[in-house]
């Protein structure tokens, strides 16, 4: 199998050939249903159902996919253990469904409500595959200031903020590790290549250390597959600890949150706000020192104060979810009272992740820089191999319909 040249940006591997299926993130339709504490939704379903007919339906914010009188089946995955009914919503009197943690938006740890009633676009076949195994490489929608944000990679499923989904491409497309969603042959071409053993979630390190914006125009990614056994090597390891960071422990590492170096952990020196306003949130840099008001937190380094994700920046997007106003007597005005800890505390955690981040965004950078000129194995080399391109069936969702799913009403879905 022949090789190209590391400095030809044509000779990258378009993602979309790459990790050939695809599906976008959960759309809910309605905000109410996710919250950034388990509490609120539960006092908002309780508000939902003390409600009755009209008043129960504009609470619940009607679209064309959902209104209280849809009937839907009940998700399938982890989802189906929350108990959420399949009957119709305007019937419903039953307890709330168990939240389940997802990321709402590129960085954001939130909850959601895993009711199918609820979600306008719930992508079944992405809840079907998620579980303890899975990793997903996650494409935030473009934006004006970024037409092809960098890639985010999560073991939650992810909610698009508002209704600019992003595109979602699962490690594996069947439940346990089995499958993996890649270019079939890939990874055995790579190991007779490299003379080494290539997994998949080997794969999905390279990516996500070696992953830059597709040439050609805006929008897409593309990966360049190095034929250096070192070079893969050393991708590899730094992939596997962008994982991990991004994963905050929960993959490619031993389930520990990562932490700074002793000195530059953050820490609260003044105790933040009970009613923190919106516009409370500033940095100062000489100091490092964040502040919510009087409030403080230090040091924080001007990298993660200036983390940006499709534009914005992401400590005053998470900022502003949990104190701008909401629309007055929607479901979403339920929210808590006063900033619990624990918002502390996941501030914290977040203020890590930007900082190890930005961290590994220079580490990757000087790794591009070393990998250009490296012989790798380019597009023309996987067709001529026949990996490329994928055949149309490796774009459709696998089957994984092994166990019986509930349908609309209660009946037992067919399959």
């Amino acid at each position: 199998m022949g090789a190209g040249t590391g400095g030809d940006s044509g000779q990258d591997v378009p993602l979309d050939e790459l990790m050939p299926w695809s599906v976008r993130t959960v759309r809910p339709g309605r905000d109410w249903v996710t919250a950034p504490d388990e509490a609120s939704l539960r006092s908002r379903w309780a508000a939902l159902l003390r409600a009755f007919g009209d008043e129960r339906a504009a609470l619940f914010v009607p679209t064309r996919a959902r209104t209280t009188r849809t009937a839907v089946p009940r998700l399938p995955g982890p989802a189906a253990d929350a108990g959420a009914p399949t009957g119709r919503l305007d019937r419903e009197d039953g307890a709330c469904p168990e939240p389940v943690r997802v990321l709402c938006g590129p960085y954001d740890r939130q909850w959601l409500i895993p009711d199918h009633r609820l979600l306008d676009a719930a992508r079944p076949e992405l809840w079907r595959v998620a579980d303890d195994r899975q990793i997903l490489l996650v494409e935030p929608p473009a934006a004006p200031r970024s037409p092809a944000p960098e890639p985010v990679f999560t073991e939650l499923l992810p909610v698009a903020a508002a209704s600019r989904t992003g595109r979602v491409r699962p490690l594996y497309r069947r439940p346990g590790g089995r499958e993996p969603n890649l270019a079939p042959g890939l990874p055995g071409l790579l190991a007779g290549a490299l003379g080494t053993p290539v997994t998949a979630e080997d794969v999905l390190a390279w990516t996500a250390a070696a992953v830059r914006p597709a040439p050609g125009g805006p929008g897409g990614h593309a990966v360049p597959l190095t034929a250096d056994r070192e070079m893969w090597r050393e991708g590899v390891a730094l992939g596997r600890e962008v994982l991990r960071t991004h994963t905050r422990g929960a993959r490619c590492g031993d389930g520990s949150r990562p932490r700074l170096p002793g000195g530059r952990r953050p820490y609260v020196r003044a105790a933040l706000p009970g009613h923190p306003a919106p516009d409370a949130l500033r940095h100062d840099a000489r100091e490092e020192s964040l502040w919510v008001g009087e409030g403080r937190v230090a040091p924080v380094a001007r990298g993660a104060w200036e983390f940006e994700s499709g534009g914005v920046r992401v400590l005053a997007d998470w900022f502003a979810r949990r104190t701008d106003p909401a629309a007055p007597g929607t479901l979403a005005e339920v929210r808590p009272r006063t900033w619990p800890p624990r918002w502390t505390s996941e501030l914290l955690e977040l203020i890590t992740v930007l900082t190890l981040l930005d961290g590994l965004r220079e580490a990757r950078a000087d790794f591009a820089d070393r990998l250009a000129g490296r012989p790798v194995v380019g597009v023309s080399a996987l067709r001529e191999a026949g990996v490329l391109p994928p055949p149309s069936a490796a774009r459709r969702p696998a089957s994984v319909l092994d166990h019986r799913e509930e349908g609309p009403e209660g009946q037992l879905a067919l399959l």
